[in-house]
């Protein structure tokens, strides 16, 4: 079932939660609604920054590339996941598996290279604000942008080709709700000691080089942050930041725990370690990107009063 005469693989079967009816309807109804929250809250967003001119500044662009990131991560994996609740194996062909598999990690990988550069924006805003407008510059900030999804995508051709290089053996049933790659490699009938280098290459370049710029900045941002006179002034600057590094430790905290190793040994049973595993994809895959706009800017003053703006000309319009 599902090879051909050439023993290639075309297809493969994700079980996802389909030992567990009860939960399968539950975390249907969970997942389309956080998905309908993440188009509403981060589509809200993007809009707002484009429509007022006030927004137009280095820390919204990079907000505005986090909005559409969150929106194609979980468009690339969400229907997939729902299906697979509808189903009780879902089918999915190799090349659709390794498409999906391919945007996923590309726009996973670019978010964590993209929280590096807020980061950084952060730095330079709280750290050396009368030289901010002149330091991020359109000349600075966009680039900085392109280059996190540039690497992205370059990371994401690299693991998904090696992966797609493997021979894969009888056995293609995914314990997992979509063709992730941690599960795709469990499959392989061959060594993958080259996919192991190369994740943890990929760990160290998006994962852990973007954690150690969050790091560093923040330790001179609170340094700086300190040393201003006025509890206002400290009051200002924490509110200013507290949103990036609650959104940085949601991501950071569950992608390292998914990614970090790239072969683990739980010690749970089976069952209950595909109920953990789900958890952990859910958080990472829906949870976060429908926080983002909660926790980093629809709270944020600015965007509120762009959002009464709009709202208030749209009504105006319509009299």
């Amino acid at each position: 079932m599902g090879r051909t005469n050439d023993s290639m693989l075309t297809e493969f079967l994700l079980v996802g939660l389909s030992a567990h009816p009860k939960l399968q309807t539950v975390f249907f109804a969970l997942v389309l609604w956080m998905y309908l929250m993440i188009l509403l809250g981060n589509g809200i967003l993007i809009s707002v920054i484009i429509y007022d001119s006030h927004l137009h500044t280095p820390m919204y662009f990079f907000l505005c590339n986090l909005s559409f990131l969150d929106i194609c991560y979980t468009s690339s994996s969400v229907p997939l996941i729902l299906d697979s609740f509808l189903t009780v194996r879902k089918r999915v062909s190799f090349s659709g598996c390794m498409m999906q598999m391919f945007l996923s990690f590309a726009m996973g990988a670019t978010e964590c290279v993209l929280l590096g550069m807020m980061a950084l924006d952060r730095y330079v805003a709280i750290c050396y604000p009368l030289r901010y407008p002149a330091i991020m510059r359109k000349g600075a900030y966009v680039p900085m942008a392109a280059g996190s999804w540039v690497s992205g995508l370059v990371d994401s051709v690299v693991q998904t080709s090696l992966a797609m290089q493997l021979p894969f053996c009888a056995n293609n049933v995914i314990n997992h709700f979509v063709c992730e790659i941690l599960a795709i490699l469990k499959l392989a009938c061959a060594d993958i000691a080259i996919n192991v280098i190369s994740m943890a290459v990929s760990n160290l370049v998006v994962l852990v080089i973007p954690l150690l710029v969050i790091s560093i900045s923040y330790i001179f941002i609170i340094a700086t942050i300190l040393r201003i006179p006025s509890t206002e002034g400290k009051r200002k600057a924490f509110s200013t930041c507290s949103a990036h590094s609650t959104v940085v430790i949601i991501f950071y905290g569950t992608i390292f725990f998914m990614y970090a190793k790239p072969k683990s040994k739980s010690s749970v049973g089976p069952v209950n370690q595909d109920v953990v595993e789900a958890l952990i994809s859910l958080l990472y895959g829906v949870m976060t990107p429908m926080l983002n706009p909660l926790i980093y800017s629809l709270r944020n003053k600015d965007v509120k009063t762009a959002v009464k703006t709009m709202l208030g000309r749209k009504n105006s319009d319509g009299v």
